[in-house]
């Protein structure tokens, strides 16, 4: 009988991996694009496939074993993190966020959630939520010492830690009642621009460590930076940047330095870059365990993470997408370590999520946690080289980030002084430009649009105080171009419309005239197609050319000649090139938004 030898070696059937073979092989690919030679030296290929991220971290296009060794779980730097283990499953915490205002509509969607999968509950209070005073009835059935709660509260944290703080002692269980009391004062200094002292959150602090020892009283959020547009550094540099803040106020309170650990929870973004929001969560916990061992706090302090699925990515558009986008930023989340997760509602940009979206939220952490298994693998991201080298890059960079803000004078002075927000402001213009050129689609907002869309109807959310950093959104541009159209269908009975002129058989065309037809509809204008002749039937005043370069060089300036005499005011093409007659091209890489704005504006169409 053969004996199976101890390590399995899955390549062993295989050739051994050659380096310049696989540069050979994606040479011959690059030829064909055009983006290299044969003159083109093996050595410079994968420089032409090589990135940078908004951080300026280098995104190779190969890694191997030499690149990024990987660590051992559950040590230092904790990288790999390793979860509890409760009887046999690992998971995290699944913690549904509830902001409506009515009390007794929030205790309802609280109850549905903790008895279908959520196990944790996160309460938006005062402004952007509930009146604190409805806190009771909300949580009048939940089980403190079973289901953790965290609150937000913005100003008003002290009156909702009273609140709540009370209503645990009511009960008599203030040893087992978990979760946290929300206390961020630089967030709420960075949302509303007003400063706010760290006195309330030590002092809370404080009364946690000693009488509720499962509560936490900080939140170092990182996701007001996100929102703004920052990259990914960013948010990371200021989130531990608020993290140390809270250290020393907490210290300074005579917390001990394990104690002041002890109540501080990270909040942070997750979004549909899988790899960078898995890498995002595993650099947070090597930044903080650096800062724990220059603190001197006991050997195994780590970061405890609570990853939101972003608010920047969600769109209003063909919002259903947002189900997938959800899904895959829960997934980086899971992979990445996260403590608790919580998933946006698909329905979140129209308003309050009714049942059904709440419902496929939690769902969607239910089919990880037990149909997929995620969580029963420890750190899956672990080993891969490139998650690895990505996670090691963004904490360099976030820990550069976070040095120049302590030698601002801390978080506070430098969100007071401009340095922040002019940061983040750089970082989201070159975003937004990635947007604008499709760069970074966005499906059913930049790429293939739904014109015919009927949106669902969702009551209205409360305004969140603002006046600090600005909130964007990635389809901000697109969807504001889509309300134009929307108004104008409205006044009119009609939207606007370009006239795709298609020369030569359709094998020839189709492919751009489908191109164009996705682009111009991004911006809510309708498409007709047709040869150049029928342009003074088509109801417009603005036309796009679309074939091929050969059939350009034939008959481009002809098709131009015969669209300007029928009353085009402005003649496109679908591809690059100059020809008389042409004003401009559409082609991929091209400013779509500028684009669609200057279209609306020749078509009339009112900002």
């Amino acid at each position: 009988m053969t004996v199976p030898p101890e390590e399995l070696e899955l390549a062993a059937a295989f050739p051994p991996a050659e380096r310049d073979r696989w540069r050979e092989m994606v040479k011959g690919v690059l030829r064909k694009s055009g983006a290299a030679t044969e003159d083109t030296p093996l050595d410079e290929i994968e420089g032409l496939l090589a990135r940078e991220s908004y951080d300026g971290v280098p995104i190779a296009a190969l890694y191997t074993r030499d690149d990024a060794p990987a660590g051992r779980p559950g040590l230092a730097p904790y990288v790999r993190e390793v979860r509890p283990d409760g009887e046999g499953i690992a998971g995290w915490d699944v913690r549904q966020r509830h902001a409506h205002p009515d009390p007794a509509v929030t205790r309802a969607a609280v109850l549905a959630d903790l008895e279908n999968g959520a196990t944790s509950v996160w309460l938006r209070l005062g402004g952007g939520g509930m009146p604190v005073g409805g806190l009771a009835e909300a949580l009048r059935d939940v089980l403190l010492d079973l289901a953790p709660v965290v609150l937000d509260a913005g100003e008003h944290t002290g009156e909702a830690a009273e609140a709540f703080l009370s209503l645990a002692a009511e009960r008599g269980n203030a040893a087992e009642v978990a979760g946290n009391l929300g206390a961020d004062p630089l967030s709420l200094a960075a949302c509303t621009g007003a400063p706010v002292p760290l006195d309330e959150a030590a002092a809370l602090a404080a009364r946690c460590a000693r009488e509720f020892p499962r509560l936490r009283a900080v939140v170092a959020d990182g996701t007001p930076y996100h929102d703004a547009g920052g990259s990914d550094a960013e948010e990371l540099g200021a989130a531990v940047a608020a993290g140390v803040a809270y250290l020393r106020a907490l210290t300074g309170a005579g917390l001990s330095v394990d104690e002041a650990f002890g109540q501080i929870e990270f909040r942070l973004a997750v979004n549909a870059d899988q790899f960078s929001s898995i890498a995002k969560l595993r650099a947070v916990r090597r930044l903080w365990a650096r800062v724990a061992e220059v603190s001197g706090a006991s050997e195994g302090t780590s970061a405890r993470v609570h990853a939101v699925t972003s608010a920047a990515m969600m769109t209003r558009r063909d919002p259903w997408v947002n189900m997938l986008r959800t899904t895959i930023a829960a997934f980086a989340a899971g992979a990445g370590g996260a403590d608790a997760v919580t998933v946006q509602p698909f329905d979140a940009r129209l308003g309050l999520p009714d049942d059904f979206a709440r419902r496929i939220a939690r769902n969607t952490q239910t089919l990880l946690l037990e149909e997929s298994s995620l969580a029963r693998v420890v750190d899956p991201a672990g080993g891969s080289w490139y998650a690895e080298s990505l996670t090691e890059g963004l904490a360099q960079a976030a820990w550069t980030w976070f040095t120049e803000i302590e030698k601002a004078g801390g978080l506070a002075a430098a969100l007071g002084s401009g340095l922040v927000a002019g940061r983040i402001a750089a970082t989201w213009e070159r975003r937004r430009a990635d947007i604008a050129k499709r760069k970074a689609p966005l499906t059913g907002v930049s790429e293939y649009p739904n014109l015919a869309e009927t949106l669902p109807e969702r009551e209205p959310a409360p305004p969140e105080p603002r006046g600090g950093l600005p909130v964007v959104t990635y389809a901000q541009d697109f969807e504001a171009l889509r309300d134009r159209s929307d108004a104008h269908a409205e006044a009119t009975g009609a939207r606007p419309r370009v006239f795709l002129a298609t020369l030569g058989p359709i094998a020839v065309h189709t492919a751009r005239a489908s191109f164009a037809a996705n682009l111009f509809q991004a911006g809510g204008i309708e498409t007709v197609t047709g040869a150049p002749e029928e342009f003074g039937t088509s109801g417009t005043a603005v036309a796009c050319i679309c074939s091929s370069d050969k059939v350009y060089g034939e008959q481009a300036a002809d098709a131009a000649r015969v669209l300007r005499d029928a009353g085009a005011v402005k003649v496109w093409l679908a591809g690059k090139g100059t020809y008389e007659g042409v004003d401009a091209g559409v082609y991929a890489g091209c400013d779509a938004v500028e684009v669609l704005e200057t279209t609306l504006r020749d078509l009339g169409v009112s900002e």
